[in-house]
């Protein structure tokens, strides 16, 4: 069993994470981990693969700081990074290495984000409502629900939340600005509650969850860093490179399976008798559709019930 950081941060489905990623790294190489939050995977994988590097990245420097402390004792194998993921490309030419050996997106909120309340991410406490990752700049979600038309909020909340009620609360969050503006969770969460009706209320989560999603993937742009970030990291994997990917919603693993059905699917017209070299296909799967937490590990980690895991392998034929 995987145990808890000192932090309390226990990395999810890090056992099958090292499973998948330790045959690309068996002769040593770099190890690229995209979201590397306090480093729970990248410990792990320096441990099973002693010839290996890692080029951490993470856009939190709250994060970074308490990475950087934990991965000290590997010395000069490790280079972090401060950037958003989908400027992997730039921080591979930054870092002088081009191609790499393994990759890995952990695109859950990392222990720091969730337990630290000033973050704003949690809805179960009260708090300001931040929820950006890279806290130096950007707007906020207090900003976004004080500044945004009904119709664009309603967009995000039924886009990025999948919420039906969406039109409802948009209506609400703009009613309820007009007497004082959102500055905290706790009364965002009481909108959001009398909002939707009591029936659902009763069956269908915690009213605030996919509300708070949706304003988590607006703030930090999410979805767009990991469009950007897939292409990029197929890209950026040497022969014999592996990508993993874990997800914790279903818009994010729609993403995911379907770059990875694109990479390792043939190009040349149907009922040709030998496929050209140029049209095979350049990555095979390693997972069969997305792999789950085993039971034991959700009743462990309760963080980790909703994680998805897919992984791709670059072929050694392909350039």
């Amino acid at each position: 069993m995987v145990q808890a950081a000192p932090t309390g941060h226990v990395p999810v489905m890090a056992a099958r994470i090292v499973e998948l990623l330790a045959p690309a790294l068996a002769g040593g190489g770099t190890y690229v981990d995209c979201t590397l939050g306090l480093g729970g995977h990248a410990r792990l994988v320096l441990e099973a693969c002693p010839q290996a590097r890692l080029v951490g990245i993470d856009r939190d420097a709250d994060a970074l700081a308490i990475a950087r402390e934990r991965l000290a004792p590997f010395g000069d194998r490790v280079a972090l990074y401060e950037a958003v993921y989908d400027e992997l490309p730039d921080v591979l030419a930054e870092d002088g290495t081009p191609h790499v050996q393994a990759i890995v997106a952990d695109l859950g909120l990392s222990s720091l984000q969730i337990d630290r309340r000033e973050r704003g991410f949690a809805y179960s406490v009260d708090a300001p409502l931040d929820m950006r990752m890279t806290q130096a700049s950007g707007p906020t979600a207090a900003d976004v629900l004080n500044t945004y038309e009904a119709r664009d909020l309603a967009r995000i909340l039924r886009t990025y939340g999948e919420e039906r009620f969406a039109d409802r609360i948009a209506r609400r969050i703009v009613a309820e600005r007009a007497t004082e503006p959102f500055t905290t969770s706790a009364r965002l969460v009481q909108v959001l509650t009398d909002a939707i009706p009591a029936a659902t209320r009763a069956t269908g989560g915690h009213p605030a969850k996919r509300t708070f999603q949706a304003l988590r993937i607006e703030v930090n742009r999410e979805l767009e860093a990991l469009e950007g970030l897939l292409p990029a990291a197929l890209a950026a994997l040497a022969p014999g490179g592996r990508f993993a990917v874990l997800s914790y919603h279903s818009l994010e693993d729609r993403l995911v399976k379907k770059a990875f059905a694109a990479a390792t699917t043939d190009t040349a017209p149907r009922g040709l008798p030998v496929v050209p070299a140029e049209h095979r296909a350049g990555f095979r799967l390693l997972t069969r559709g997305a792999e789950r937490p085993s039971p034991g590990e959700e009743a462990d980690n309760p963080r980790a019930a909703s994680a998805r895991l897919r992984a791709t392998e670059r072929l050694e034929a392909a350039a």
